[in-house]
């Protein structure tokens, strides 16, 4: 059954309890499920929902593929009907002898006295909502030709029923059982209207079929944005359409052909003009390359567009918006700059589709490729734990990724299962002091490179690469860790299990002679951490950088502070100025901070080295936020992954794609002020393959988080949202920094320990629940990334038959 919280995860399940857990939850919703016979899926379920006062029930699905249809009790009812919205996914409804096509914008209303079928072929995301006493829609269900009830999303009023329920589902925890009260008599009202007006798009004028016209469109103006003579008459006729219906597609999206493409030509000089590597060019010259024939009209239409010069804007300083109040990319309206983001919402009303389909065609980049290069093979030693081939990785600008993860980032090396490697990280905070941690080292200067013509890395996040949010940057600095690889397995499929064997973890010292054989890191007390707006002393708000010099064991392996400094606006060599730590990697200006050396004078802190980044990829092609941890692993930051310890993650892409970075010397259960202390580490790794076939009936056979193993303990790492990617839907790379709690953290990480001990140990659930309570310790892992931690930590020794 559905819980007090309102949510219902099968994570919290050991898998041969799941299906079973998954029927209880369906039932209390008035629904029941079976795999689809055509998913090779294993089952994966989570709810969220609320009920009125009045007793409807407003829910929100993300699940493996399923076919759903209502539970026997119900099919007694004639005074409640069912709303079935395709957020994401497809598949097929079957109402009495009548089938029709499911796809994501779909709402499709349910008589619950007749039987009915929707089987979902794909992962999908769904909002159902019961509505109860809902007698007079379920009368106006019945006055058409058809049994299948469906409301177009492209109509106006069928827009206004999906984007409606689209923002309940966004607010649903938040919402009140009063609350969901309003909402269902506006549903009911919306509804009613919908169904009073319904009019059924025709299949070849489509709202989608238009949208990819219109895409198709914007990619041939793109190539041609340069020609002066380009005409609506000529891309209408290379696209096979009449140019009637391209400008029909344009007033749609609230423009016409000529003013679309004058904003992309105005668009692409203000890019030319920011540039400081186009500067020997005239503006004259400028506004030519990209289609204009009149420098005068070109410099009126400017000033109109931006409100400033075109030779104002090329001379103004370039300063970084701070218009953002949390980690990550923006919410779609907690920045004036986020019209520009290229998030594709579905749920938009019909117009703004049309136009979001201009910017995304504006924002349309080639996505980041990394050169493939692999590491020469050495014989292994003795020393190596098993057999199989050694590698060598070193870091540099053709060797890692920064700030984020995907599937498509080609590989720079690929291993057999059982093969070790000695990997070198770079700290995404070596800037801080480049005399200490860059300076006489080439793969570090190669990767932080950085002048006023080219960066040598120039993605840095997961942010579109125009910087059109907010300035900051290419990729934004939404994430913000350099990573080494990724590394290819070979033979590693979905299902799989990888196990990382972390065999030694070593600092890199420094290169500059005049700090020869020392090693150092930074610590930045920063915006992001959780101490931020709770300080006591002025200046508030602020930020302080640490530099910490790393120990080593002759002199009691431990870091002692050199000096701090608060940060001061710095302005990088492409201009724009960075008032806060907003960007990875910005050079710090020596002389402009002033340093303190008079600081934790008498303090050592433990060194603790380990990866605060161990990751294999996502199944997402775009590129993921590297600061949010998730089932992949990720930016965990838990120190427990050290020498000796091994990671265990699930795979979900063929190769596995195994990155590894963000390294630390130090850091505390919290990294509460915002990092450890981010040190260069190099790293001795063997990768062990599991493969699924082999897993069968053990605990591995459906391990779907991370999973850690030191000598003495295994420890459980619980998220606020196990799967933020699948669970918060298509802005989940927002709203998990809005969302993220300890409670639900602590929840997560309950259910996995709990599910651990009855899976790998055979414990009833009352023998589990006892043993953590008195023998578990949980621990705040980070609070700080987004996706905040809690771990529990079994200790080995509770089961001494097992050590």
């Amino acid at each position: 059954m559905l819980d007090e919280l309102h949510s219902f995860s099968t994570d919290a399940f050991p898998q041969e309890l799941r299906d079973s857990a998954w029927q209880n939850a369906l039932s209390s919703l008035g629904l029941q499920s079976k795999i689809s016979a055509k998913s090779n899926i294993s089952l994966m379920g989570y709810i969220a929902f609320g009920v009125s006062q009045t007793g409807s029930v407003f829910t929100t699905l993300n699940a493996s593929p399923q076919v759903f249809t209502a539970r026997d009790q119900l099919l007694t009812r004639t005074d409640s009907v069912t709303a079935f919205v395709i957020l994401e996914g497809s598949g097929q409804i079957e109402v009495g002898a009548e089938t029709a096509p499911v796809s994501a914008g779909d709402i499709h209303l349910l008589d619950t006295s007749r039987k009915w079928k929707i089987e979902l072929v794909s992962t999908f995301r769904a909002a159902i909502i019961r509505l109860e006493k809902a007698n007079f829609i379920s009368r106006l269900m019945h006055t058409g030709k058809t049994d299948i009830c469906r409301i177009a999303s492209a109509s106006g009023i069928g827009n206004v029923a999906f984007e409606f329920i689209e923002a309940i589902t966004q607010q649903l925890a938040s919402l009140t059982p009063d609350d969901l009260e309003q909402m269902e008599g506006a549903l009911d009202a919306i509804f009613v209207a919908s169904l009073a007006h319904k009019e059924e798009v025709d299949d070849e004028t489509s709202t989608s079929m238009q949208l990819s016209h219109l895409r198709r469109i914007c990619r041939t103006i793109e190539a041609r944005l340069s020609d002066p003579d380009l005409s609506a008459v000529e891309v209408a006729k290379s696209e096979q359409l009449s140019a009637r219906y391209l400008q029909k597609l344009f007033a749609s999206a609230g423009t016409t052909f000529g003013e679309y493409v004058k904003k992309r030509r105005l668009d692409r000089c203000r890019i030319d003009l920011a540039n400081s590597s186009l500067k020997h060019l005239t503006i004259s010259e400028l506004c030519f390359r990209w289609g204009f024939n009149d420098a005068a009209n070109f410099s009126r239409a400017f000033h109109v567009e931006y409100g400033v010069s075109p030779k104002a804007y090329r001379t103004q300083p370039r300063s970084a918006s701070r218009k953002y109040e949390l980690r990550g990319r923006p919410g779609p309206s907690s920045s004036t700059h986020a019209k520009n983001a290229s998030v594709q919402d579905e749920s938009l009303p019909r117009n703004a589709r049309f136009a979001e389909v201009l910017i995304e065609a504006a924002l349309l980049e080639t996505a980041l490729a990394l050169t493939p290069k692999r590491s020469a093979s050495v014989n292994a030693t003795s020393e190596d734990e098993g057999v199989g081939t050694h590698y060598y990785v070193p870091a540099s600008a053709k060797t890692v990724h920064w700030g984020y993860f995907s599937s498509l980032i080609k590989p720079i090396l690929s291993v057999k299962s059982g093969d070790s490697l000695t990997i070198e990280t770079v700290t995404q905070h070596a800037y801080d002091d480049y005399e200490r941690m860059i300076e006489g080292d080439a793969g570090t200067e190669s990767i932080f490179f950085w002048d006023k013509d080219k960066k040598a890395i120039d993605r840095r996040g997961a942010g579109p690469l125009d910087a059109s949010i907010f300035g900051r940057g290419a990729g934004e600095g939404f994430g913000v860790h350099i990573c080494t690889g990724p590394i290819y397995v070979q033979d590693a499929e979905p299902g799989d299990v990888l196990e990382i064997r972390i065999l030694d973890v070593m600092p890199r010292p420094a290169a500059n002679p005049k700090y020869l054989g020392q090693s150092f890191g930074s610590n930045a007390a920063s915006w992001w951490g959780f101490h931020y707006h709770d300080l006591l002393t002025e200046p508030k708000p602020r930020e302080v950088v640490t530099i910490y010099e790393i120990l080593d064991a002759d002199h009691g392996n431990c870091a002692k502070a050199v000096y701090n400094f608060r940060w001061t606006p710095q302005i990088d060599p492409f201009g724009v100025v960075h008032e806060t730590i907003d960007y990875p990697g910005v050079p710090v200006d020596h002389d402009k901070i002033v340093k303190n050396y008079d600081v934790l004078k008498s303090v050592r802190i433990p060194v603790r080295p380990h990866f605060g980044v161990l990751a294999v990829a996502p199944a997402h092609a775009d590129p993921i936020d590297s600061v949010p941890p998730s089932f992949f692993g990720g930016n965990l930051d838990n120190w427990r992954a050290t020498k000796g310890a091994r990671l265990y993650l699930p795979v979900a892409v063929e190769g596995a794609l195994f990155s590894v970075g963000d390294p630390h010397a130090s850091q505390g259960d919290s990294e509460l002020c915002g990092t450890a202390i981010e040190c260069s580490l190099t790293g001795k790794f063997q990768l062990v393959l599991h493969k699924k076939k082999d897993l069968e009936g053990g605990f591995f056979a459906d391990l779907d988080y991370p999973f850690l193993e030191t000598e003495t303990e295994w420890v459980i790492q619980g998220l606020s949202y196990a799967n933020h990617l699948v669970q918060l839907g298509p802005l989940a790379q927002s709203d998990v920094y809005k969302k993220t709690s300890l409670d639900l953290a602590m929840r997560d990480a309950f259910r996995k320990v709990r599910r651990y001990l009855m899976t790998a140990h055979k414990l009833t659930e009352d023998e589990a629940i006892s043993l953590i309570s008195v023998g578990v310790d949980f621990g705040v892992t980070q609070v700080v990334n987004g996706n905040w931690g809690v771990h529990a930590v079994v200790r080995k020794s509770m089961f001494p038959e097992v050590v």
